[in-house]
């Protein structure tokens, strides 16, 4: 069992009755050649992603992260993955991995080559980052404008808001934007200022004691972890929502968090420059659970 590990896939289609996927995956050296000049992925980020966390050898939020993976697949009108050869993807690449430790598992569906005859695709897990300070100590974090009003993505689908594409050259930029201002990370607003999710990350607001989050929407990616920080609120009989979100509301919240797969849960410790309240006991709590997951 080693790191890092890349297996590649031949995607079979959606409907396809084929049960045994094992002649369709093939183990690569993760330091060896595995892509075209041509490959649309790299060329162009035509293609989709997704990330998720594999705990003391459990994969986490596996069925959440596939049914967005297909469903980005339907808004890039890419071939739509078939979630049981994805699924045996998932679980022969945790098998020859390290049982031990926080692991990143990232699978990618790409266009393919140019004029090509068929997507790429292909899984590669590697150690996570060492997360245990921000997660203790939580993250500083800006605003910025991201450029677009609401309701853009249902007015606009080509420009494939509500799908986790490989293009995140954006995203990286505003990570970069926070750092030269003195801070971790980054919120996007609406141009008409209303909160939209991070670069990596959901965000949670805690108003008046009820959490909430920005409703999915073609702009907004559902988040996976942030529906099992759900999960885990509501079983403490907390109140959870997903609404539209105000920058008002952010400025004045009780606490807030950005939630990602391999990440988890941060608070938000400053906002612009100015102090924010953090809830470090709830932090601990919701990363305990969610560390302890098993699906």
């Amino acid at each position: 069992m080693r790191l890092p590990f890349t297996l590649l896939i031949d995607p079979v289609p959606a409907d396809s009755l084929q049960h045994d996927f094992a002649d369709t995956f093939h183990e690569m050296d993760s330091s060896a050649p595995a892509l075209r000049v041509g490959e649309l992925s790299t060329q162009r980020g035509d293609g989709i992603f997704e990330t998720l966390a594999v705990v003391n050898g459990h994969p986490q939020e596996v069925e959440p992260h596939i049914s967005r993976l297909r469903n980005s697949a339907r808004i890039c009108e890419l071939p739509v993955p078939n979630p049981e050869q994805w699924r045996a993807a998932i679980t022969y690449a945790v098998s020859r991995i390290p049982q031990r430790g926080e692991i990143a598992l990232k699978f990618v569906l790409s266009r393919g080559v140019e004029h090509g005859p068929a997507p790429t695709a292909w899984l590669h897990a590697a150690a996570a980052a060492d997360f245990s300070v921000v997660r203790a100590n939580g993250v500083r974090v800006i605003t910025l404008d991201r450029g677009y009003p609401r309701g853009v993505a249902e007015r606009a689908p080509w420009l494939l808001m509500g799908a986790k594409t490989l293009s995140y050259a954006v995203n990286m930029a505003a990570i970069r934007e926070a750092h030269r201002r003195g801070a971790d990370d980054t919120i996007f607003l609406t141009t008409d200022g209303y909160v939209m999710e991070g670069p990596t990350s959901s965000v949670v607001l805690r108003i008046a004691g009820e959490y909430v989050t920005p409703a999915p929407s073609g702009a907004i990616l559902h988040g996976t972890t942030q529906q099992s920080m759900f999960d885990y609120l509501r079983a403490q009989g907390a109140s959870v929502t997903y609404r539209d979100v105000a920058l008002d509301e952010l400025r004045q919240a009780d606490a807030a968090w950005l939630v990602s797969s391999v990440r988890l849960a941060v608070s938000v410790v400053a906002l612009d420059g100015e102090a924010f309240a953090a809830d470090q006991a709830l932090t601990d709590a919701l990363n305990a659970y969610l560390l302890a997951r098993t699906a």
